[in-house]
């Protein structure tokens, strides 16, 4: 398939016009909700309590706030991220798992939020559908913020972006590769490069592209940050001349009743050797973890020299920190 660029021959978006343009929304549910001067502040903040944090001054601007964390599904990064970034900065963070509360045995969503946003002064919800992410921001009176849905990953980009800008100096004018399923890491990735005008180009399998809605967003976005979105089946035109390499897994949480028509569409789309070599000698590689080593990406480049993975692994604290100083320490 020839690569579809999709950039400068839409509609152009609106951005808002005045104040209300460069406003935080209440909630933070995918990355077309902030504005674009909002996501360079972001950064700006995370590296500079990244900074304070490698120099051991701690500050304590949340001290007396709580978190709340709703999960259904299963977490590392996001779930110790959020608490120790809540630790670091006074607070505290409750884990709720919702096998663990009322919410198993019957209770309305809407009157857990309501309660709930008596009790704490903001949440961090990781759920499957989307729609029930809108649903808990609908019923609270608190912040509440998307820990991942089926449908986008917006902490996940944001820590993306701060590991590009700390590796290139950078992301206005870069090519990022994503390479794999157009799934909710790409959807984020896209709004990102969107927003920022970094280059997107998406290499995925006839069948598995990323939401036709989420493109033509991020199409009419891009006219204003000059940023181009392409989509190709061909994961080496999308690799060609990268100044990242992204990949995911190929079986996300919930699809593993996919796994052997994933495992056969997706072969062709390892992050290899053979596909670094397509991007720049100085490219970078990323992936959100977990891997699976010798799937969705060789050992010898997920521990290679152009892996950035630990560190990006790391900045979900820092921009999470950021995050909740956002939108918590309002």
């Amino acid at each position: 398939m020839a690569p579809t660029r999709l950039s400068k021959r839409s509609p152009r978006a609106s951005s808002g016009s005045g104040k209300k343009a460069h406003q935080l929304p209440k909630d933070l549910l995918t990355i077309a909700d902030i504005p674009r001067k909002k996501i360079g502040d972001l950064i700006s903040l995370a590296k500079k309590l990244k900074v304070s944090h490698g120099k051991g001054r701690p500050t304590f601007p949340l001290k007396g706030k709580t978190l709340g964390l709703i999960f259904e599904k299963p977490s590392t990064r996001t779930r110790v991220s959020f608490e120790a970034g809540m630790n670091q900065l006074g607070g505290q963070a409750l884990f709720l798992a919702s096998e663990k509360i009322q919410l198993s045995r019957g209770e309305s969503l809407a009157d857990t939020a309501k309660v709930l946003s008596r009790y704490v002064d903001g949440l961090v919800v990781r759920t499957f559908n989307q729609s029930a992410l809108e649903e808990w921001a609908q019923h609270t009176s608190i912040p509440v913020i998307n820990g991942l849905t089926d449908h986008c990953h917006p902490c996940q980009a944001l820590a993306d972006l701060l590991t590009i800008v700390e590796k290139k100096g950078r992301a206005k004018g870069l090519k990022l590769a994503y390479i794999g399923d157009g799934n909710n890491i790409t959807h984020s990735l896209l709004e990102m490069g969107a927003k920022v005008g970094m280059h997107v180009s998406v290499g995925c399998p006839s069948g598995y592209e990323p939401d036709s809605r989420i493109v033509k967003q991020a199409m009419a976005e891009s006219i204003e940050s000059g940023a181009r979105i392409e989509i190709t089946h061909d994961p080496m035109v999308a690799a060609k001349n990268a100044d990242a390499i992204y990949t995911d897994v190929w079986i996300s949480m919930g699809q593993e009743a996919e796994h052997q028509p994933r495992m056969a569409a997706f072969a062709p789309y390892q992050v290899n050797s053979q596909l670094m070599k397509q991007a720049k000698p100085s490219a970078v590689v990323l992936h959100c973890l977990p891997a699976h080593r010798g799937e969705e990406i060789t050992g010898e480049v997920l521990d290679g020299p152009q892996s950035v993975v630990l560190d990006q692994a790391e900045n979900r604290l820092h921009i999470q920190k950021a995050i909740l100083l956002e939108w918590l320490g309002r």
